[in-house]
């Protein structure tokens, strides 16, 4: 029955619901499945709807990690609910966690419209939002008393604008998110990789990152802390940053952010814009070799959540493979429709099973070990 779930709906979103949305603005687009999504969300008759369409479940792809249980390794990374609205149907859709984000010390309105693109050709989207975010004090209303039914990562981010250039701003900014949210938040993101923002990625500087972290570490409040990378980084930058995180508290990475590189044999469009970072297919090889290099030099002491160009269970299953303990997607989701996730989820406990794997978490590394 699943199966023919998931084909019904995949023919619906390829032969309906795509040319419909692929023909409007995709920021537009964006906005009315947000919508969308919170109407859904909203009551619990349609969440069972939805449920009953989409998600797939099974004890094989269950993890404790962190003291988190994720009931399966397939999470919605950030950037698609920057806002914090969409808690309580992105379970129903079958994600087994959601990171929300990434949000900022103050609301910033992003950068100048348009600001998203579709790469149709390289399956892949173009993205100049510039952290556009309500800011943590509004996100914080959304989160604060509720539960909700997978665990929440919350990304931070220091906010889009000329102030926060200043690296100590910089920093009280940061500090500000997570003191607001952290409460709320299963774990901490804290994105050091955005390639739209004033001042660029500071925080990749060792230097700086030292000083960050130091001040990350001062909370009373102790949650799971993960660095989101750019896959645009060389070897030894990742070398220098591996000898910061040693000083703290640090429980993992997520590999990667948007890739600003245009040479690349994966990007088969012409991109409009000389501004943004490219996610989807294009950045697939660029996290697959962070994943690879981090848990290699750190014998898997991190945990490492795999994020670029999944669209398919032998996507996630290799960056399981590589030293992914959990993977996130949004590019993916798009391109292929939301059955998408339920048939990555039933397509790796196919994969385990092949394999001869009774838990996702045996799969973790192997191609390294």
């Amino acid at each position: 029955m699943t199966s023919i779930k998931q084909h019904i709906f995949r023919f619906l979103y390829k032969y309906i619901g795509k040319p419909v949305f692929f023909r409007i603005d995709p920021e537009v687009t964006h906005d009315v499945v947000l919508w969308f999504g919170r109407m859904l969300g909203k009551y619990s008759l349609l969440q069972k709807c939805t449920r009953w369409c989409f998600d797939y479940r099974n004890p094989a792809l269950s993890q404790h990690i962190a003291g988190i249980h994720f009931p399966n390794p397939v999470g919605v990374a950030a950037g698609f609910d920057k806002n914090a609205q969409l808690m309580s149907i992105l379970p129903e859709v079958g994600f087994g966690f959601e990171e929300i984000g990434s949000v900022t010390g103050k609301p910033c309105a992003g950068n100048a419209k348009p600001r998203l693109w579709r790469l149709k050709k390289s399956q892949s989207l173009l993205v100049y939002y510039g952290l556009k975010n309500d800011g943590c004090e509004v996100v914080k209303t959304r989160v604060a008393g509720k539960s909700f039914r997978f665990p929440i990562g919350i990304s931070i981010a220091k906010t889009n604008n000329t102030e926060t250039v200043d690296a100590q701003k910089g920093i009280a900014d940061y500090v500000q998110s997570y003191r607001t949210l952290a409460t709320y938040a299963d774990y901490i993101a804290i994105n050091i990789s955005c390639p739209n923002s004033f001042g660029g990625l500071a925080f990749t500087d060792a230097h700086l990152l030292d000083q960050l972290l130091a001040e990350i570490e001062k909370e009373p409040l102790k949650k799971p802390v993960f660095l989101k990378l750019s896959p645009d980084l060389q070897e030894k930058d990742i070398d220098a940053i591996l000898v910061v995180c040693e000083k703290y508290t640090i429980t993992g990475f997520i590999c990667s952010n948007l890739t600003k590189v245009r040479k690349n044999e994966k990007i088969v469009d012409v991109v409009p814009s000389k501004n943004g970072g490219m996610s989807g297919k294009v950045v697939a090889d660029l996290a697959n070799s962070c994943i690879k290099y981090i848990y290699k030099k750190t014998q898997g002491k991190y945990i490492i959540v795999g994020c670029g160009g999944i669209t398919t269970a032998h996507d996630a299953y290799e960056k399981i493979k590589a030293g992914a303990s959990l993977v996130q997607l949004i590019t993916g989701m798009i391109f292929e429709g939301p059955q998408v996730i339920g048939e990555i989820n039933k397509g790796l406990t196919e994969l385990l099973k092949k394999d001869g794997y009774k838990n996702i978490s045996e799969a973790v590394g192997t191609s390294i070990k």
